[in-house]
Protein backbone atom coordinates (compact mmCIF):
# COMPACT_ATOMS: atom_id res chain seq x y z
CA UNK A 1 0.00 0.00 0.00
CA UNK A 2 1.53 3.26 -0.91
CA UNK A 3 0.22 7.22 0.24
CA UNK A 4 -0.36 7.42 -3.40
CA UNK A 5 -3.13 4.70 -3.13
CA UNK A 6 -5.09 6.76 -0.16
CA UNK A 7 -3.95 10.82 -1.13
CA UNK A 8 -7.40 10.52 -3.42
CA UNK A 9 -9.55 9.70 -0.83
CA UNK A 10 -11.39 12.94 0.81
CA UNK A 11 -11.48 11.00 4.47
CA UNK A 12 -7.48 12.20 4.41
CA UNK A 13 -8.04 15.80 3.14
CA UNK A 14 -6.06 18.13 5.57
CA UNK A 15 -3.89 15.49 6.71
CA UNK A 16 0.01 15.63 5.86
CA UNK A 17 2.11 12.99 3.64
CA UNK A 18 3.83 12.24 6.82
CA UNK A 19 0.54 11.23 8.98
CA UNK A 20 -0.70 9.41 5.90
CA UNK A 21 2.53 7.67 6.02
CA UNK A 22 1.93 6.52 9.52
CA UNK A 23 -0.67 4.76 8.97
CA UNK A 24 0.41 3.08 5.54
CA UNK A 25 3.36 1.74 7.62
CA UNK A 26 1.37 0.84 10.61
CA UNK A 27 -1.57 -1.04 8.70
CA UNK A 28 -1.73 -3.57 5.87
CA UNK A 29 -3.12 -3.46 2.37
CA UNK A 30 -5.57 -6.91 2.49
CA UNK A 31 -7.03 -8.13 -1.11
CA UNK A 32 -10.04 -10.00 -1.44
CA UNK A 33 -12.27 -10.73 -3.85
CA UNK A 34 -15.87 -12.14 -4.01
CA UNK A 35 -17.20 -14.12 -1.35
CA UNK A 36 -14.40 -13.50 1.52
CA UNK A 37 -15.45 -12.69 4.79
CA UNK A 38 -13.14 -10.19 6.17
CA UNK A 39 -14.57 -9.98 9.51
CA UNK A 40 -17.52 -10.89 11.41
CA UNK A 41 -20.31 -9.79 13.16
CA UNK A 42 -20.07 -9.95 17.41
CA UNK A 43 -16.38 -10.36 17.34
CA UNK A 44 -14.19 -7.53 18.82
CA UNK A 45 -13.28 -4.83 16.68
CA UNK A 46 -9.87 -4.67 17.29
CA UNK A 47 -8.94 -3.44 13.60
CA UNK A 48 -10.11 -0.55 11.03
CA UNK A 49 -11.06 -1.38 7.64
CA UNK A 50 -10.53 1.23 5.09
CA UNK A 51 -12.16 0.48 1.57
CA UNK A 52 -9.53 1.45 -1.13
CA UNK A 53 -11.25 -0.19 -3.92
CA UNK A 54 -14.08 -2.82 -4.59
CA UNK A 55 -17.15 -3.40 -2.80
CA UNK A 56 -17.90 -4.98 0.53
CA UNK A 57 -21.43 -6.25 1.25
CA UNK A 58 -22.86 -6.01 5.09
CA UNK A 59 -24.48 -8.81 6.50
CA UNK A 60 -26.09 -9.18 9.54
CA UNK A 61 -27.55 -12.49 11.28
CA UNK A 62 -31.27 -12.69 11.08
CA UNK A 63 -33.38 -15.70 12.56
CA UNK A 64 -31.43 -18.30 10.30
CA UNK A 65 -29.64 -16.41 7.61
CA UNK A 66 -27.01 -13.86 6.97
CA UNK A 67 -29.16 -10.38 5.29
CA UNK A 68 -27.70 -7.69 3.72
CA UNK A 69 -27.84 -4.33 5.28
CA UNK A 70 -25.67 -2.27 3.56
CA UNK A 71 -22.22 -1.96 1.47
CA UNK A 72 -19.03 -0.71 1.31
CA UNK A 73 -18.78 0.39 -2.70
CA UNK A 74 -16.59 4.04 -2.61
CA UNK A 75 -13.78 4.47 -1.48
CA UNK A 76 -12.63 6.07 1.45
CA UNK A 77 -15.91 3.74 3.69
CA UNK A 78 -14.60 2.43 6.69
CA UNK A 79 -15.95 -0.04 9.17
CA UNK A 80 -14.88 -1.30 12.61
CA UNK A 81 -12.18 0.31 14.82
CA UNK A 82 -14.34 0.78 17.66
CA UNK A 83 -11.74 -0.59 20.38
CA UNK A 84 -9.94 2.80 19.94
CA UNK A 85 -12.92 4.48 21.70
CA UNK A 86 -14.09 1.29 23.45
CA UNK A 87 -12.83 -1.44 25.01
CA UNK A 88 -16.23 -3.37 24.23
CA UNK A 89 -16.86 -2.14 20.48
CA UNK A 90 -17.41 -5.21 18.28
CA UNK A 91 -18.01 -5.44 14.65
CA UNK A 92 -21.45 -4.51 14.00
CA UNK A 93 -22.13 -6.59 10.54
CA UNK A 94 -19.68 -9.23 8.92
CA UNK A 95 -18.20 -8.25 5.89
CA UNK A 96 -18.28 -10.03 2.90
CA UNK A 97 -15.98 -9.14 -0.30
CA UNK A 98 -19.01 -8.51 -3.26
CA UNK A 99 -16.40 -7.42 -5.98
CA UNK A 100 -12.46 -8.24 -5.86
CA UNK A 101 -10.54 -4.89 -4.44
CA UNK A 102 -8.23 -3.71 -1.45
CA UNK A 103 -8.79 -2.43 2.02
CA UNK A 104 -5.97 -0.83 4.75
CA UNK A 105 -6.12 -2.86 7.41
CA UNK A 106 -5.16 -0.89 10.77
CA UNK A 107 -5.09 -2.05 14.42
CA UNK A 108 -7.88 -0.16 16.13
CA UNK A 109 -4.63 0.87 18.66
CA UNK A 110 -2.86 2.37 16.39
CA UNK A 111 -5.68 4.20 15.05
CA UNK A 112 -6.22 5.82 19.04
CA UNK A 113 -3.06 6.32 19.30
CA UNK A 114 -2.09 8.66 16.17
CA UNK A 115 -6.03 10.51 16.36
CA UNK A 116 -4.95 10.66 20.27
CA UNK A 117 -1.48 12.36 19.09
CA UNK A 118 -2.82 14.46 16.07
CA UNK A 119 -6.18 15.99 16.82
CA UNK A 120 -6.84 14.55 20.90
CA UNK A 121 -9.73 17.29 20.81
CA UNK A 122 -11.66 15.37 17.87
CA UNK A 123 -10.57 11.98 19.68
CA UNK A 124 -12.17 13.12 22.81
CA UNK A 125 -15.28 13.56 20.64
CA UNK A 126 -15.78 11.02 18.99
CA UNK A 127 -15.38 8.99 21.72
CA UNK A 128 -18.04 10.89 23.75
CA UNK A 129 -20.30 10.22 20.80
CA UNK A 130 -19.46 7.09 19.84
CA UNK A 131 -20.53 5.85 24.08
CA UNK A 132 -23.58 8.16 24.31
CA UNK A 133 -24.89 7.54 20.65
CA UNK A 134 -24.90 3.74 21.35
CA UNK A 135 -26.25 4.03 24.84
CA UNK A 136 -29.07 5.83 23.69
CA UNK A 137 -30.13 3.93 20.61
CA UNK A 138 -29.68 0.99 22.73
CA UNK A 139 -31.82 1.91 25.46
CA UNK A 140 -33.65 3.32 22.84
CA UNK A 141 -35.09 0.94 20.17
CA UNK A 142 -35.39 -1.27 23.48
CA UNK A 143 -37.86 0.54 24.92
CA UNK A 144 -39.72 0.47 21.57
CA UNK A 145 -39.44 -2.78 20.72
CA UNK A 146 -41.31 -3.44 24.51
CA UNK A 147 -43.54 -1.08 24.03
CA UNK A 148 -44.10 -2.47 20.69
CA UNK A 149 -44.71 -5.71 21.79
CA UNK A 150 -46.79 -4.72 24.35
CA UNK A 151 -49.12 -2.54 22.17
CA UNK A 152 -49.19 -5.27 19.65
CA UNK A 153 -49.36 -8.30 22.13
CA UNK A 154 -52.47 -6.58 24.16
CA UNK A 155 -54.13 -5.95 20.76
CA UNK A 156 -53.95 -9.37 20.06
CA UNK A 157 -54.80 -10.66 23.16
CA UNK A 158 -58.31 -8.61 23.52
CA UNK A 159 -58.92 -9.60 19.84
CA UNK A 160 -58.28 -13.58 20.79
CA UNK A 161 -60.74 -12.96 24.01
CA UNK A 162 -63.84 -12.12 21.97
CA UNK A 163 -64.04 -15.23 20.10
CA UNK A 164 -62.83 -17.44 22.70
CA UNK A 165 -65.23 -16.06 25.47
CA UNK A 166 -67.71 -16.66 22.55
CA UNK A 167 -66.56 -20.36 22.44
CA UNK A 168 -66.41 -20.71 26.25
CA UNK A 169 -69.81 -19.28 26.58
CA UNK A 170 -71.41 -21.72 23.80
CA UNK A 171 -69.74 -24.59 24.82
CA UNK A 172 -71.17 -24.03 28.68
CA UNK A 173 -74.46 -24.12 26.75
CA UNK A 174 -74.01 -27.22 25.09
CA UNK A 175 -73.82 -29.19 27.95
CA UNK A 176 -77.29 -27.72 29.20
CA UNK A 177 -78.57 -28.23 25.14
CA UNK A 178 -77.46 -32.01 25.21
CA UNK A 179 -78.55 -32.63 28.98
CA UNK A 180 -82.21 -31.42 27.41
CA UNK A 181 -82.15 -33.17 24.40
CA UNK A 182 -81.63 -36.14 26.15
CA UNK A 183 -84.03 -35.98 29.04
CA UNK A 184 -86.69 -34.54 26.19
CA UNK A 185 -85.90 -38.34 24.39
CA UNK A 186 -86.26 -40.11 27.68
CA UNK A 187 -89.66 -38.60 28.59
CA UNK A 188 -91.35 -39.24 24.75
CA UNK A 189 -89.99 -43.09 24.89
CA UNK A 190 -91.66 -43.59 28.33
CA UNK A 191 -94.86 -41.72 26.58
CA UNK A 192 -95.00 -44.53 24.14
CA UNK A 193 -94.57 -42.19 21.29
CA UNK A 194 -94.66 -44.07 18.29
CA UNK A 195 -92.02 -44.21 15.46
CA UNK A 196 -94.57 -42.67 13.03
CA UNK A 197 -95.74 -39.85 15.22
CA UNK A 198 -91.46 -39.04 15.80
CA UNK A 199 -90.93 -39.11 11.77
CA UNK A 200 -93.40 -36.68 11.37
CA UNK A 201 -92.42 -34.58 14.22
CA UNK A 202 -88.35 -34.80 12.56
CA UNK A 203 -90.11 -33.82 9.06
CA UNK A 204 -91.88 -30.77 10.42
CA UNK A 205 -88.63 -29.92 11.93
CA UNK A 206 -86.86 -30.38 8.43
CA UNK A 207 -89.12 -28.12 6.74
CA UNK A 208 -88.41 -24.71 9.06
CA UNK A 209 -84.83 -24.38 7.60
CA UNK A 210 -82.20 -22.22 8.33
CA UNK A 211 -83.64 -19.08 10.34
CA UNK A 212 -82.93 -15.90 8.87
CA UNK A 213 -79.05 -14.49 9.26
CA UNK A 214 -79.82 -11.18 9.84
CA UNK A 215 -83.67 -11.14 11.79
CA UNK A 216 -84.78 -8.14 13.57
CA UNK A 217 -84.46 -8.30 17.37
CA UNK A 218 -87.70 -6.97 17.84
CA UNK A 219 -89.65 -9.37 15.14
CA UNK A 220 -87.63 -12.12 17.22
CA UNK A 221 -88.97 -11.21 20.69
CA UNK A 222 -92.29 -10.41 19.28
CA UNK A 223 -92.40 -14.01 17.73
CA UNK A 224 -90.98 -15.53 21.14
CA UNK A 225 -93.99 -13.79 23.37
CA UNK A 226 -96.14 -15.17 20.77
CA UNK A 227 -94.70 -18.47 20.91
CA UNK A 228 -95.15 -18.53 25.16
CA UNK A 229 -98.32 -17.35 24.93
CA UNK A 230 -99.40 -20.64 22.39
CA UNK A 231 -96.97 -23.28 24.83
CA UNK A 232 -99.38 -22.06 27.86
CA UNK A 233 -102.12 -22.06 25.99
CA UNK A 234 -101.61 -25.62 25.74
CA UNK A 235 -100.66 -26.40 28.93
CA UNK A 236 -96.91 -26.99 27.81
CA UNK A 237 -94.87 -25.40 31.34
CA UNK A 238 -91.55 -25.29 30.72
CA UNK A 239 -92.09 -22.45 27.87
CA UNK A 240 -89.65 -20.32 29.18
CA UNK A 241 -86.71 -22.77 28.21
CA UNK A 242 -88.94 -24.28 24.74
CA UNK A 243 -90.02 -20.89 23.60
CA UNK A 244 -86.71 -18.83 22.84
CA UNK A 245 -84.96 -21.44 20.40
CA UNK A 246 -87.50 -21.85 18.41
CA UNK A 247 -88.49 -17.96 17.71
CA UNK A 248 -84.31 -17.52 16.70
CA UNK A 249 -85.45 -20.58 14.18
CA UNK A 250 -88.48 -18.81 12.64
CA UNK A 251 -90.93 -20.85 13.76
CA UNK A 252 -94.26 -19.59 15.01
CA UNK A 253 -97.94 -20.44 16.24
CA UNK A 254 -99.09 -22.17 12.90
CA UNK A 255 -96.05 -24.36 12.95
CA UNK A 256 -96.80 -25.39 16.94
CA UNK A 257 -100.06 -26.23 15.38
CA UNK A 258 -98.86 -28.66 12.77
CA UNK A 259 -96.93 -29.93 15.45
CA UNK A 260 -99.80 -30.68 18.22
CA UNK A 261 -101.58 -32.49 15.45
CA UNK A 262 -99.00 -35.24 15.62
CA UNK A 263 -97.83 -35.16 19.35
CA UNK A 264 -100.50 -36.76 21.72
CA UNK A 265 -101.48 -35.48 24.88
CA UNK A 266 -98.60 -35.78 27.27
CA UNK A 267 -95.90 -36.15 24.37
CA UNK A 268 -96.86 -32.33 23.15
CA UNK A 269 -94.12 -30.75 25.82
CA UNK A 270 -91.21 -33.43 25.35
CA UNK A 271 -91.90 -33.08 21.71
CA UNK A 272 -91.63 -29.66 21.23
CA UNK A 273 -88.58 -29.47 23.79
CA UNK A 274 -86.86 -32.29 21.81
CA UNK A 275 -86.95 -29.91 18.55
CA UNK A 276 -85.99 -26.68 20.19
CA UNK A 277 -82.92 -28.51 21.68
CA UNK A 278 -82.04 -29.33 17.73
CA UNK A 279 -82.34 -25.96 17.11
CA UNK A 280 -79.99 -24.79 20.13
CA UNK A 281 -77.92 -27.75 19.55
CA UNK A 282 -77.16 -26.38 16.04
CA UNK A 283 -76.98 -22.53 16.87
CA UNK A 284 -74.11 -23.59 19.85
CA UNK A 285 -72.00 -25.69 17.28
CA UNK A 286 -72.08 -22.58 14.79
CA UNK A 287 -71.01 -20.58 17.34
CA UNK A 288 -68.33 -22.63 18.55
CA UNK A 289 -67.79 -23.07 15.13
CA UNK A 290 -67.52 -19.32 13.86
CA UNK A 291 -65.49 -18.48 17.29
CA UNK A 292 -62.38 -21.06 16.57
CA UNK A 293 -62.21 -19.74 12.85
CA UNK A 294 -62.20 -16.41 14.02
CA UNK A 295 -59.30 -17.53 16.67
CA UNK A 296 -57.40 -19.51 14.29
CA UNK A 297 -57.80 -16.17 11.54
CA UNK A 298 -55.94 -14.52 14.02
CA UNK A 299 -53.27 -17.06 14.36
CA UNK A 300 -53.09 -17.21 10.86
CA UNK A 301 -52.60 -13.40 10.57
CA UNK A 302 -49.73 -13.49 13.52
CA UNK A 303 -47.78 -16.12 11.90
CA UNK A 304 -47.95 -13.89 8.27
CA UNK A 305 -46.96 -10.96 10.19
CA UNK A 306 -44.20 -12.31 12.11
CA UNK A 307 -43.42 -13.96 9.00
CA UNK A 308 -42.59 -17.26 11.06
CA UNK A 309 -40.52 -20.29 9.61
CA UNK A 310 -39.90 -18.35 6.66
CA UNK A 311 -36.99 -17.45 4.46
CA UNK A 312 -35.66 -13.60 5.14
CA UNK A 313 -35.98 -12.73 1.63
CA UNK A 314 -38.74 -14.12 -0.43
CA UNK A 315 -41.46 -13.94 -2.94
CA UNK A 316 -43.91 -11.67 -1.17
CA UNK A 317 -47.95 -10.36 -2.08
CA UNK A 318 -47.99 -7.03 -0.30
CA UNK A 319 -51.46 -7.46 -0.28
CA UNK A 320 -50.85 -10.32 2.03
CA UNK A 321 -48.82 -8.67 4.89
CA UNK A 322 -51.10 -5.44 4.24
CA UNK A 323 -54.38 -7.40 5.56
CA UNK A 324 -51.95 -9.40 8.41
CA UNK A 325 -51.30 -5.82 9.55
CA UNK A 326 -54.54 -4.59 9.85
CA UNK A 327 -55.76 -7.63 11.87
CA UNK A 328 -52.51 -6.72 13.73
CA UNK A 329 -53.94 -3.33 14.34
CA UNK A 330 -57.81 -3.87 14.53
CA UNK A 331 -57.76 -2.77 17.98
CA UNK A 332 -56.94 0.60 17.19
CA UNK A 333 -59.22 0.56 14.10
CA UNK A 334 -62.42 1.13 16.07
CA UNK A 335 -65.53 2.70 15.38
CA UNK A 336 -64.57 6.27 14.28
CA UNK A 337 -61.75 4.96 11.82
CA UNK A 338 -63.21 3.53 8.34
CA UNK A 339 -60.94 1.08 6.74
CA UNK A 340 -60.89 1.26 2.47
CA UNK A 341 -59.14 -1.12 0.34
CA UNK A 342 -58.22 -0.13 -2.75
CA UNK A 343 -56.10 -3.04 -3.97
CA UNK A 344 -55.03 -2.99 -7.70
CA UNK A 345 -55.55 -6.20 -9.73
CA UNK A 346 -52.15 -7.71 -11.26
CA UNK A 347 -50.14 -7.07 -8.69
CA UNK A 348 -47.27 -8.48 -9.05
CA UNK A 349 -45.17 -10.07 -6.13
CA UNK A 350 -42.17 -8.83 -4.90
CA UNK A 351 -38.94 -10.17 -3.52
CA UNK A 352 -38.22 -8.78 0.02
CA UNK A 353 -37.60 -9.28 3.62
CA UNK A 354 -41.67 -9.81 4.25
CA UNK A 355 -41.21 -9.48 8.24
CA UNK A 356 -39.43 -5.91 7.59
CA UNK A 357 -41.90 -4.83 5.41
CA UNK A 358 -44.84 -5.69 7.99
CA UNK A 359 -42.89 -3.67 9.94
CA UNK A 360 -43.11 -0.88 7.65
CA UNK A 361 -46.89 -0.95 7.63
CA UNK A 362 -47.30 -1.07 11.37
CA UNK A 363 -45.56 1.92 11.60
CA UNK A 364 -47.72 3.81 8.51
CA UNK A 365 -50.59 2.65 9.77
CA UNK A 366 -50.52 3.71 13.51
CA UNK A 367 -48.94 7.08 12.48
CA UNK A 368 -52.37 7.35 9.78
CA UNK A 369 -54.70 6.51 12.98
CA UNK A 370 -52.63 8.66 15.65
CA UNK A 371 -52.90 11.47 12.93
CA UNK A 372 -56.76 11.20 12.81
CA UNK A 373 -56.89 11.14 16.41
CA UNK A 374 -59.41 8.03 15.94
CA UNK A 375 -61.83 9.47 13.99
CA UNK A 376 -61.40 9.25 9.79
CA UNK A 377 -61.09 7.46 6.59
CA UNK A 378 -57.55 5.27 6.45
CA UNK A 379 -56.87 4.15 3.10
CA UNK A 380 -54.81 1.43 2.17
CA UNK A 381 -54.40 0.42 -1.97
CA UNK A 382 -51.57 -0.97 -3.85
CA UNK A 383 -50.34 -0.54 -8.00
CA UNK A 384 -48.20 -2.00 -10.38
CA UNK A 385 -46.43 0.65 -11.45
CA UNK A 386 -43.37 -0.66 -14.32
CA UNK A 387 -40.69 -2.86 -12.35
CA UNK A 388 -42.48 -1.15 -9.16
CA UNK A 389 -45.02 -2.34 -6.79
CA UNK A 390 -46.82 1.16 -5.24
CA UNK A 391 -47.70 1.04 -1.76
CA UNK A 392 -50.01 4.03 -0.36
CA UNK A 393 -51.52 4.08 3.37
CA UNK A 394 -53.47 7.54 3.71
CA UNK A 395 -55.07 9.44 5.97
CA UNK A 396 -58.17 12.69 6.64
CA UNK A 397 -55.96 14.12 9.55
CA UNK A 398 -55.04 17.55 9.49
CA UNK A 399 -51.51 17.14 7.53
CA UNK A 400 -48.03 17.46 8.41
CA UNK A 401 -46.84 20.75 9.00
CA UNK A 402 -43.64 21.86 6.74
CA UNK A 403 -40.96 21.99 9.23
CA UNK A 404 -42.35 18.42 10.37
CA UNK A 405 -42.62 17.35 7.05
CA UNK A 406 -39.09 18.69 6.18
CA UNK A 407 -37.25 15.97 9.58
CA UNK A 408 -40.05 13.38 9.37
CA UNK A 409 -37.35 11.31 8.13
CA UNK A 410 -34.15 12.51 10.61
CA UNK A 411 -33.18 9.56 13.26
CA UNK A 412 -34.62 9.90 16.60
CA UNK A 413 -37.33 12.69 15.46
CA UNK A 414 -40.60 12.21 16.96
CA UNK A 415 -43.29 14.34 17.34
CA UNK A 416 -45.30 11.60 19.48
CA UNK A 417 -45.77 11.55 23.51
CA UNK A 418 -44.09 8.96 25.00
CA UNK A 419 -45.80 5.91 25.09
CA UNK A 420 -47.45 6.17 21.54
CA UNK A 421 -46.49 4.79 18.26
CA UNK A 422 -44.73 1.73 17.31
CA UNK A 423 -41.36 2.64 18.33
CA UNK A 424 -40.26 2.31 14.82
CA UNK A 425 -39.49 5.95 13.45
CA UNK A 426 -39.69 6.53 9.80
CA UNK A 427 -36.22 7.01 9.50
CA UNK A 428 -36.02 3.02 10.24
CA UNK A 429 -39.12 2.94 7.89
CA UNK A 430 -36.99 4.72 5.37
CA UNK A 431 -33.83 2.25 5.54
CA UNK A 432 -36.12 -0.89 5.12
CA UNK A 433 -37.56 0.35 2.38
CA UNK A 434 -34.41 2.41 0.67
CA UNK A 435 -31.12 0.44 1.87
CA UNK A 436 -32.56 -3.16 2.78
CA UNK A 437 -35.53 -2.80 -0.89
CA UNK A 438 -33.76 -0.25 -3.30
CA UNK A 439 -36.96 1.53 -3.30
CA UNK A 440 -38.28 4.54 -1.98
CA UNK A 441 -40.88 6.43 0.74
CA UNK A 442 -42.03 9.95 0.02
CA UNK A 443 -44.51 11.80 1.64
CA UNK A 444 -47.20 13.92 0.23
CA UNK A 445 -49.63 15.98 2.63
CA UNK A 446 -51.74 18.66 2.44
CA UNK A 447 -54.57 20.11 5.04
CA UNK A 448 -57.19 17.39 3.95
CA UNK A 449 -54.64 14.09 4.53
CA UNK A 450 -51.34 12.42 3.88
CA UNK A 451 -50.54 10.37 1.77
CA UNK A 452 -47.22 7.84 2.65
CA UNK A 453 -46.32 6.45 -0.35
CA UNK A 454 -44.14 3.71 -0.67
CA UNK A 455 -42.34 1.96 -3.79
CA UNK A 456 -40.47 -2.04 -3.62
CA UNK A 457 -39.23 -3.13 -6.95
CA UNK A 458 -40.75 -6.04 -8.48
CA UNK A 459 -36.41 -7.91 -8.63
CA UNK A 460 -34.51 -7.54 -5.70
CA UNK A 461 -31.32 -6.31 -6.79
CA UNK A 462 -28.37 -8.93 -6.58
CA UNK A 463 -26.53 -7.73 -3.83
CA UNK A 464 -29.64 -7.84 -1.82
CA UNK A 465 -30.65 -11.29 -2.07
Amino acid sequence: MEIADLRPLSLFDGLSDERLGELVEAGTEVRFEPGTDLFREGEHADFWWLLVDGAIDLLRHVGREDSVVGRMDVPGRWAGGFRAWDEHGVYLATGRGAEAGRLLKLPSQVLRERSSAWFPFGGHLIAGLYGTARSIESTARQRGALVTLGTLAAGLAHELNNPAAAATRAVDALEDASQTLLSSLGRLARDEMSATQFVALDELRRDVGPAPPAADTLEVADREDALSDWLSDHGVERDWVIAPPLAAAGIDPAWCDRAAAVLEGSALEPGLEWVASTFALATLLTEVKESTRRISELVAAVRSYSQMDRASMQRVDVTDGLESTLVMMRHKLRDGVEVRRDYGVDVPEVEAYAGELNQVWTNLVDNAVDAMEGAGTLRVSTRAAGERVVVEIADTGPGMPAAVRERAFEAFYTTKDVGRGTGLGLDIARRIVVDRHGGSIDIDSTPQGTVMRVQIPVRAASGRR
